[in-house]
């Protein structure tokens, strides 16, 4: 066999493979350009792009600009002015640092870079295609500050030009960057164009007004509409920003900000801490919102983990997870029913030429299944859903006192006026309850919204000390998997708690001993299999104890709730409109599902074209 050869790879191919890790595609490109001029101090950054960055990139900004004599400095590889040293590199407060992206850039690209300080007449430009053409800057006309011009992307290494998408899809990253960029700085005056024609212009947001009105523009006006300002401070951590409603989730993570030290990141860590934080209000295939900025000592975080610097690595993990996961967790469980800010359903009413419209019924989505088990409010165990005819209950309003009573001095228009969610009107489909507040109509599914309220009780009694249970007056032997059968045993004291008194019966039974009294006609084996898995999986439910306990309850209050075709009285539904109105996170079901909507009063009007 041969003897291995080892040679030092030439300057440009060590740029190019550089480039490689930095540059990915133009929004990487423009991502390191706009972070070097942030560092260098400036306010006013313009951002030109023509092809979806493939063709051009040109960013102007009016920082401190480069001296002469540092020009054909700052295109060598590890030269930067952000560190000096390893006690620099441990603290580091800037955005760029690492002095690998101005060389990378120019190996893979027709390179100019263009700069005047303060202190000279005029600038000086520097460039090549590949590499420099020459050492010494040429003088040219320039205001203080900085340019770079990128062409021709990936023109000497055609291979990695095949790998772009189409022009609308690199641009919608640069789009989507500048926009990440526009959070980061609210003090920044920027602007994008693509191919002539300007995409964003934005003006520096000085003032808490200004600020809100950049979000409203990058972010939607629906999002604002829908966003709960959050401000915390502890242990040395700061996070603060905009926290959408849970009604608000999205199908894709699109309106995901989250910023360390004004710094862009995709973390794991606080990736995990906020979707615990959102776990209880979002169905698994939504996303929440939101945009955020934690702050902490710069030495507690370590931004030298990914060439690109959108990884960080905290020194206290769990420190700053707890803290991300509590501030948002708490400020979700703060919301109440807010009729004016919670899922609002727009009808739109036919065009006004059209004669004698028809009007559509109003539509609504029966849930697949319900359980099926009796509820606090009696009833009977259903094994399907059936499809009642759609008729309507009483609605006389009862005059009646109680701890639940809406208005005890039987005064309708008091009770409308005081309470978020009005009074019952009426029960559609055995299904939906349909009450009257100020602002409109309110219909509320009963079986999520009374899901929500047993859930939060059953953490409630968990906190406290257990969930009582009822001792059987005949055991029940249930069958089981043996590994589900090993999993419950191993649990058997957590599900105590749970008010589940269990005991082994065999290699695949388990004996259930006592339960809570609302689980009394519940089907036990299939609660018992939904402990501890889908389809006998040998990874149970059991992976953290907190948050398997939780999911335990929440299962637990789904088959306790009230199901379809159960008939309410008015006192009925004016108790669980009550209790939703006193508990957090009331909004949504176990399952992220929305337990209500509101239809407005003029949208009423539109539907039946008032005042028109």
């Amino acid at each position: 066999m041969p003897a291995v050869t080892i040679q030092v790879l030439p300057d440009q191919l060590i740029n190019q493979i550089a480039a490689g890790e930095v540059v990915e595609r133009p929004s990487a490109v423009v991502k390191e350009l706009v972070e070097n001029s942030l560092d260098a101090g400036g306010r006013h950054i313009e951002i030109e792009v023509e092809q979806g960055g493939l063709g051009l990139i040109r960013i102007r900004d009016d920082g401190g600009g480069i001296p002469r004599e540092q020009l054909a400095t700052a295109l060598q590889r590890h030269a930067t002015s952000k560190i000096a040293s390893l006690e620099d590199l441990e603290s580091v407060a800037s955005l760029g640092f690492r002095g690998e992206a101005l060389p990378s850039i120019l190996s893979v690209s027709r390179f100019a870079l263009t700069s005047r300080t303060a202190q000279d007449a005029h600038g000086w430009r520097i460039g090549g295609a590949g590499a420099v053409d020459a050492s010494e800057p040429q003088a040219a006309a320039h205001a203080v500050g900085t340019t770079v011009e990128v062409r021709d992307l990936f023109f000497n290494t055609p291979a990695r030009r095949k790998f772009m998408r189409a022009e609308s899809t690199e641009f919608r990253h640069i789009d989507q960057l500048a926009r990440r960029l526009a959070l980061a700085r609210f003090d920044l005056r920027l602007a994008l164009r693509h191919n002539g024609r300007r995409a964003l212009d934005l003006s520096p947001a000085t003032d808490d007004a200004a600020r809100e009105a950049r979000i409203a523009e990058v972010c939607s006006e629906e999002f604002m509409a829908n966003a709960v300002m959050l401000d915390e401070s502890r242990l040395g951590f700061r996070l603060w920003g905009w926290v959408a409603l849970p009604s608000f989730a999205r199908a894709q993570p699109d309106l995901q900000f989250l910023y360390v030290n004004g710094r862009m990141v995709r973390d794991k860590l606080l990736g995990h801490a906020l979707r615990r934080a959102y776990a209880d209000v979002l169905h698994s295939t939504r996303y929440p919102a939101f945009v955020l900025f934690l702050e902490l000592d710069p030495a507690g975080v370590d931004v030298n983990v990914h060439p690109a610097k959108t990884e960080v690595r905290f020194r206290q993990s769990a420190q700053v997870h707890d803290f991300l996961f509590g501030c948002v967790h708490q400020l979700l469980r703060r919301i109440r029913p807010d009729p004016l800010q919670h899922h609002r359903v727009e009808l739109h009413a036919p065009a006004e030429a059209a004669p004698d419209p028809v009007q559509e019924p109003l539509r609504y989505a029966r849930p697949a299944s319900y359980g099926g088990s009796a509820s606090q409010f009696g009833g009977s165990n259903f094994s399907e859903i059936r499809e009642p005819a759609p008729t309507l209950a009483s609605t006389a309003w009862p005059l009646y006192a109680g701890a639940n009573s809406p208005a005890a001095d039987g005064n309708g228009a008091m009770a409308v006026a005081q309470q978020p969610l009005g009074r019952a009107l009426a029960q559609l489909h055995g299904v939906f309850i349909l009450a009257e507040n100020r602002t409109g109509l309110v219909l509320v599914d009963a079986h999520a919204a009374h899901e929500r309220v047993l859930y939060e009780r059953y953490k409630h009694q968990l906190e406290s000390g257990g969930i009582p249970a009822q001792a059987l007056l005949v055991p029940e032997v249930v069958r089981v998997g043996e590994a589900e059968a090993d999993q419950l045993e191993t649990q058997r004291e957590a599900l105590s708690r749970l008010g589940l008194v269990i005991d082994r019966a065999g290699p695949e039974a388990v004996t259930v001993r006592a339960l809570p009294p609302l689980l009394a006609k519940t089907d036990l084996g299939a609660l018992l299999r939904s402990l501890c898995g889908e389809d006998g999986d040998s990874e149970s439910h059991f992976g953290e104890v907190l948050d398997a306990q939780h999911r335990i309850l929440a299962d637990m209050a789904c088959r306790s709730a009230i199901k379809a075709n159960r008939r309410l009285t008015l006192p009925e539904m004016d108790a669980l409109l009550r209790d939703m109105e006193t508990t957090e996170l009331s909004g949504q079901c176990n399952h992220g599902r929305p337990t209500w909507v509101q239809v407005g009063a003029e949208d009423l009007d539109r539907l039946f074209l008032r005042g028109r």
